[in-house]
């Protein structure tokens, strides 16, 4: 018996791949600011709006960059799909039908 490849799947496999990508540049993101600039002594550090540049850079604007980010690739990348199966649909339309 022969199984046809559900068109979903490839959408689901992109959407994967953009999700994970994400997580790579949010990761990289804080690990670049977090480890670049907080590996000095304490008393080197500078401050924005109080806080450790590092930690104002790593997590207070990687998470906005990130939610803006997220906003983009959910309105122009994803796509909605109908997760509901299409024999099934079929079936229950014709007994609707009756």
């Amino acid at each position: 018996m022969k199984h046809k490849k559900d068109w979903r799947f490839r959408i689901a496999h992109r959407e994967a791949i953009i999700g994970c990508v994400l997580a790579m540049i949010n990761f990289i993101w804080w690990f670049g600011f977090a480890y670049g600039l907080g590996s000095k002594p304490p008393e080197q550090y500078s401050y924005v709006l109080g806080f450790p540049a590092w930690i104002f850079y790593s997590l207070i604007v990687g998470t906005l960059v990130m939610f803006i980010l997220v906003f983009i690739v959910v309105k122009f990348f994803l796509t909605e799909v109908p997760l509901d199966d299409d024999e099934s649909s079929e079936e229950s339309n014709e007994v609707n039908d009756q």
